[in-house]
C-alpha cells in the first residue's frame, strides 16, 4: 500500500493566496455558498458555540463576516475576542481553518456592506432581535412590517447593533483528504500579524 505521492502541497508561502486558489476552485465547484464557515466562539464559561455564518471579505488581514452584536456570538466575543473558522468543501474533499484574535471591523466598512444588501435583509437586520427568544413568526413578520413602514424607500440605516468582525489568524490549516484516511495536512503559524509565516506538515 506504500505510496509517498502527496495529494497536496502547498503551492506557495503566503496561506492567504493560498487560500484564494483553492477558494476560487471551491467557488466553481460547490453546490451553493462556497463562502459558507463554521465559526465557534466561546464565552467568559469557555463553553463552545458554533454555526454557520458566511464570509464577505478577506485580505491578508483576516476574513471578514457580519451579524447583530447582541446575538450569542457578539455577546460572546465582546468577552472572549477569539474565534476559529472553518471551511468545508465537500466537491472538493477540503478544509481550511482559521484560529486567531476578533476585532470589530471600521464603521466604513460596516456602512458600506449593509448598503450594498438588498432593502428586503436590511430590513430584517431591524426587524429581528438576533439569538433572543420570539414568541411566533407572526410577531417576526409584524416587526418587519413595522419598520418597512418606518423605512419606506431605498433608503434604510445600519442599525447600530449590527457591524461586522474580522478574524486575524494566527493560525491556518489546509487539509485534503487522502485514500485510507491518510490526509495531507498544512499548518501555517506566525506570532503576530505582519510577521512571515512558517509552515509545517502534519500527521493526519
Amino acid at each position: 500500500m506504500s505510496d509517498d505521492k502527496a495529494i497536496f502541497e502547498p503551492q506557495t508561502d503566503d496561506p492567504f493566496e493560498q487560500f484564494r486558489l483553492w477558494f476560487a476552485e471551491a467557488e466553481a465547484s460547490e453546490v451553493n455558498d462556497a463562502n459558507a464557515m463554521t465559526l465557534a466562539t466561546a464565552g467568559s464559561d469557555g463553553r463552545p458555540s458554533a454555526r454557520i455564518v458566511l464570509m464577505k471579505d478577506y485580505d491578508e488581514h483576516g476574513v471578514v463576516f457580519y451579524t447583530n452584536t447582541e446575538s450569542q456570538k457578539g455577546l460572546q466575543l465582546a468577552v472572549n475576542p477569539f474565534a476559529a473558522l472553518l471551511f468545508h468543501w465537500k466537491s472538493l474533499r477540503r478544509q481550511v481553518r482559521f484560529e486567531g484574535a476578533v476585532t470589530p471591523v471600521t464603521a466604513a466598512e460596516a456602512d458600506a456592506y449593509y448598503d450594498s444588501r438588498p432593502r428586503n435583509s436590511r430590513i430584517g437586520a431591524w426587524a429581528s432581535q438576533q439569538s433572543r427568544p420570539l414568541a411566533d413568526r407572526a410577531t417576526l413578520m409584524q416587526s418587519v412590517d413595522r419598520f418597512s413602514a418606518e423605512y419606506p424607500g431605498e433608503a434604510v440605516p445600519r442599525p447600530p447593533y449590527w457591524s461586522g468582525y474580522r478574524l486575524s489568524p494566527m493560525r491556518i490549516e489546509f487539509w485534503h483528504d487522502g485514500p485510507f484516511r491518510l490526509h495531507d495536512r498544512f499548518v501555517f503559524t506566525r506570532q503576530a500579524e505582519g510577521q512571515p509565516w512558517s509552515v509545517q506538515r502534519l500527521f493526519p
